[in-house]
């Protein structure tokens, strides 16, 4: 009796010491057990305690007064599976007559409080069926990526929900995005996620960095083009252009619609062309955008013109051509000037990171899910990388990037620097990637001796 007390003690001081130190070991050594039972067995108090319950039937009502028994009590809704995974539970339910999916989506704290969990999302999969993810414990206090993601051709996996579903950037379902955050929100690493996602796949990346190039020129190797300043950047982007005319015309020279074609084959994009004619699909990562749009004098202002409409044409035309925008930016407000909103209209994906004002936050999600809006101003300093992401649906959704040091994001490139294309419209702009020349350096004999 006593080693087995003993052996007790040592297990409840191990699983205190996992839940305090190490979460995700807690959750799968005991925590997704305990959360489970304790689910199964408060389940239809908790729902009844919540509003989740509806009355008895008329003919369950009939069928008691019948057979002379208690009438039935409230009905929850039915559990049509229960999921552990590995940072919280999956629950779907199948509602009763007369239930709606907005009422579990409102009683998600309640439901998180009671089964004492740490967060407790819903979502609709279809008429009478709910979805409620639960998490065991802070996954965005600490990211882990699952160790495999389902990652495609123009898809990849950038930051964690905090549900613990993976957060993908897919540029065949959202095809252009904004990006908003203050300084040392994190942006700076959800972009080098990004850069990294994309390295391994068969597609060019284009940068515009006008800081001198101190975020994207390190990533030089796997780049087909860079910018480092405004001028350049106009050349660029008008480069992009007329590289999108040109696709355009190869689209149009492979269409051949006649009537024996099936409708499946005529061409409109080009993820519609044959393999052997396809071009490479270019992705348009552009670190500072107000830097584009600020001017000085009217040569400064003819050439933001010239940059900001450029812009705006491959947002408006530039899907079907291949080509995607990744725009970020510290504001993107009106302020900005004369078809700075034309063009935010045509960012569908959204993502704020910690912002300095509500107006900031508004620019991102206020024509689109304003509710996202409250929740973007309460992002704490203390948790860089953690944003809110959201499109043109209204759904949104709290996420953080796993901290990519620039030294990572260069050593993916780097291998990876085989595959950046080379674009003939965009060869101006390719980066040189000279050896760099020794700095001289005095002698030792020349350095003065201190006494």
């Amino acid at each position: 009796m006593t080693w087995l007390t003993v052996a007790l003690v040592l297990v409840v001081v191990a699983a205190g010491l996992l839940r305090w130190r190490r979460p995700a070991w807690y959750w799968i050594t005991f925590g997704v057990t305990l959360a489970t039972l304790r689910v199964l067995v408060r389940y239809a108090s908790v729902m009844d305690a919540c509003g989740l319950t509806v009355p008895p039937s008329r003919w369950r009502l009939a069928l008691a007064r019948a057979a002379n028994r208690p009438a039935p009590g409230p009905r929850a809704p039915r559990i049509l599976r229960i999921r552990p995974t590995r940072t919280g539970l999956v629950l779907r339910l199948g509602l009763r007559p007369g239930q709606d999916a907005f009422d579990v989506a409102a009683s998600c704290d309640r439901l998180r409080h009671s089964f004492a969990l740490y967060g407790v999302t819903s979502r609709e999969l279809r008429s009478g069926v709910v979805e409620l993810r639960m998490t065991g414990y802070d996954v965005l206090k600490r990211v882990q990526m699952p160790a495999t993601t389902d990652t495609r051709p123009m898809r990849v996996p950038v930051a964690l929900r905090e549900d613990g579903a993976v957060h993908y950037r897919d540029y065949r379902a959202v095809p252009h995005a904004l990006t908003l955050g203050a300084t040392e929100s994190g942006k700076s690493v959800y972009q080098r996620n990004l850069v990294a996602g994309l390295a391994s796949q068969d597609v060019a990346l284009v940068g515009i960095d006008c800081k001198q190039g101190v975020e994207l020129f390190p990533l030089a190797r796997r780049f087909s083009a860079l910018a480092d300043n405004p001028d350049t950047a106009a050349d660029l982007l008008d480069a992009l252009v007329a590289h999108m005319e040109d696709v355009y015309h190869l689209i149009r020279a492979e269409q051949r619609i006649t009537a024996d074609v099936p409708d499946a084959e005529i061409a409109a994009d080009i993820w519609s062309l044959p393999e052997d004619l396809r071009p490479v699909p270019v992705v348009v990562l552009v670190d500072e955008v107000a830097e584009l749009a600020l001017f000085a004098n009217k040569e400064e202002e003819k050439r933001r013109d010239r940059i900001i409409t450029a812009l705006a044409r491959l947002a408006q035309l530039g899907r079907a051509a291949g080509i995607y925008l990744e725009i970020c930016g510290q504001r993107f407000g009106s302020e900005l000037g004369k078809g700075i909103t034309m063009l935010r209209a045509q960012l569908t994906g959204r993502t704020a990171h910690r912002v300095n004002d509500e107006s900031s936050a508004n620019m991102a999600f206020g024509d689109i899910a304003p509710d996202a809006v409250l929740a973007a101003i309460q992002i704490p300093t203390d948790l860089p990388g953690v944003a809110i992401t959201g499109d043109s649906t209204g759904g949104w959704a709290r996420i953080r990037a796993p901290h990519t040091s620039l030294r990572q994001a260069v050593n993916t490139c780097n291998r990876h620097a085989d595959l950046a294309p080379d674009l003939p419209a965009l060869a101006p702009f390719r980066p040189a990637l000279g050896i760099p020349k020794p700095v001289d350096a005095p002698a030792v004999e020349a350095i003065p001796a201190t006494a």
